[in-house]
């Protein structure tokens, strides 16, 4: 290989570089910064907890009144009663977001989340294997495959409107005045 080639391999590369670079930083100005993905957050996070809290109702039911409970069953009756009063607390965190038209950046509130919807999967999971084992490793498969198919369906969406190259991003921005003379 010539040194010419070596020194347009190289350029090309450092080119293909800065794009990815590119790329990430839009990516990241996207998902993070854009308050109509933050407003649509904000409205699937209210309908995944008011869910999650009429489901967790729903299967801790029957378990008020049982006077003794197997291993699944307490589980579930454990993980609901961490579950429900979070999830109740993020409903009014997210009335406040959408108040405030942004999300909120306290890792408080993320803890939470991420500690609710844990102790609400666990609880759905062991009320299922408490009807029957094969019910609950259903639903969690399910689930497992149900996170995949949003995730996907999410990235799709959202991905499939991001600039190919800086070229593409290029043409996208208004000329600026003066640079016709340049």
């Amino acid at each position: 290989m010539t040194e010419d080639a070596e020194r347009q391999a190289r350029r090309e590369a450092e080119r293909l570089v800065e794009d990815k670079r590119k790329e990430a930083e839009w990516l990241g100005r996207h998902f993070t910064q854009d308050p109509e993905l933050q407003q649509e957050w904000i409205r699937q996070d209210n309908l995944a907890y008011g869910g999650l809290i009429a489901i967790g109702i729903v299967l801790v039911q029957p378990f008020v009144a049982g006077a003794s409970l197997d291993t699944s069953g307490m589980v579930c009756a454990v993980a609901f009663a961490i579950a429900i009063p979070l999830l109740a607390a993020l409903v009014l965190v997210n009335r406040q977001e959408t108040f405030r038209r942004r999300r909120t950046s306290s890792r408080i509130v993320a803890v939470a989340r991420a500690t609710a919807q844990g102790a609400a999967f666990v609880g759905v999971v062991a009320g299922f294997w408490h009807i029957h084992w094969i019910a609950g490793v259903g639903v969690l498969v399910s689930a497992l495959v149900a996170v995949g198919v949003q995730s996907a369906g999410i990235t799709r969406l959202e991905l499939g409107e991001r600039p190919a190259s800086r070229a593409a991003e290029a043409a996208e921005e208004p000329a600026k005045p003066g640079d016709a003379d340049a």
